[in-house]
Formats: C-alpha cells, structure tokens, sequence
C-alpha cells in the first residue's frame, strides 16, 4: 500500500485536541469541528511516496497542516471526512502539507519552510504583545543557511505569516524561506514571546 507522491500518514493521538487537563480537571476547549486551531497538526508516517525521494523514513513523527484531519459539513449538515482521507484513520498528505519531521528528538524542517519565535513587545504606549513582523529564527532550512541566516538570528518576515504551530511547548509561526525579508544584524535583549498557555497541540 504506497501512494505514487503522497505521503500516508495516521494522526498522532486524536483528530482533534479539544481537551486539556489541568490537574484532576478535563478542561473542554472546543466542541466545533469547523475550529481549525484545534485540529490536531502531528501525525507518524505510515508510507512514503513511491516516486519521490524525500528524507522522511516510515515511522517519523510530521507536523502538517490543518486541513488534512479536519471535519466539515456539507449542505445538508452532514459531518465528512476531508478529500485527504483514505481508510481507517488513515490519509495521504503531499509533499507540500508535510512541514517537520522528528528524528531522534530533533525537529528538522522539510522542503522550504522554516519556524519563527514571535518577540514580546517591550513598548508600553501599544497594546500590541509582539514586535510586529520580527521574531528569531527557531527552526531554519538549507535556503537560508545559504544566505547565512541561522537559528538564533533575530529576522524579520511578510505580513500575514503567523501561522501557528506548538512546537516542543513553544508558540512558533510557520513560514516560507522568501517569507524571511530582512536578517538583523544586532540582536539586542529582545525576549521571546511565549504566553503561559501555550501547550503543545
């Protein structure tokens, strides 16, 4: 069972995170299926492509997008599975929804996209809580390491780029190398913006 270019992949854990425990108390944060940000984004690889030589192995753990596990309903209020549905639990992702891979507790970008930590706005005269376009560059890529940009580089990115991800316990937005627009070349003492609820999902 092998898809030509698609990766088959099962979600790890629930289709949904919706529950959070907080000590002896289930906490239910969302009863929707329409709600993307709880839709759950990490799945282990069942198969790889058959015609595309990727370096993702059988049994890594991927970070993908959103619409690959979500429900929705049609017309006539029926509840459906996405077009990216297979068989039991099962479904094919391509290449260009798969954003991570895990291996051996490393988190390593996959194709072209790259993973930035949003910084806490220090000024008091805004209600803003991040510097706007600005944050470090947690999980990079080959593109910008050619252009020596690195981890740990304070950058700064595209408008409308703040695509959520809960990476490791931390609140990092998933991007495209071109959307990196400028590296800054001092880094000052600029503290990384994390808020207390942040969990992985």
């Amino acid at each position: 069972m092998k898809s030509l270019y698609d990766f088959i992949i099962k979600p790890l854990g629930e289709r949904y995170n919706n529950k959070k425990q907080i000590g002896d108390t289930e906490l239910i944060l969302n009863n929707k299926i329409e709600t993307w940000k709880f839709i759950n984004k990490f799945a282990t690889v069942v198969e790889v492509p058959l015609n595309i030589k990727t370096p993702i192995k059988v049994g890594d753990i991927v970070a993908v997008h959103h619409n690959i596990f979500r429900r929705f309903y049609d017309i006539r209020g029926n509840a459906k599975n996405s077009r990216s549905y297979f068989k039991d639990n099962l479904y094919f992702a391509s290449l260009d929804q798969v954003y991570l891979y895990k291996r051996k507790d490393k988190w390593m970008s996959f194709e072209d996209r790259c993973f930035v930590k949003p910084i806490k706005n220090e000024n008091s005269l805004t209600k803003d809580k991040e510097v706007y376009c600005t944050g470090i560059l947690k999980i990079g890529n080959d593109r910008l390491e050619a252009l020596k940009i690195n981890p740990g580089d304070k950058v700064g990115f595209k408008p409308l780029r703040e695509w959520e991800f809960y990476i490791d316990e931390e609140r990092l937005y998933c991007m495209k190398s071109n959307d990196i627009i400028i590296k800054y070349e001092h880094k000052g003492n600029e503290e990384e913006y994390n808020p207390s609820w942040a969990c992985s999902s």
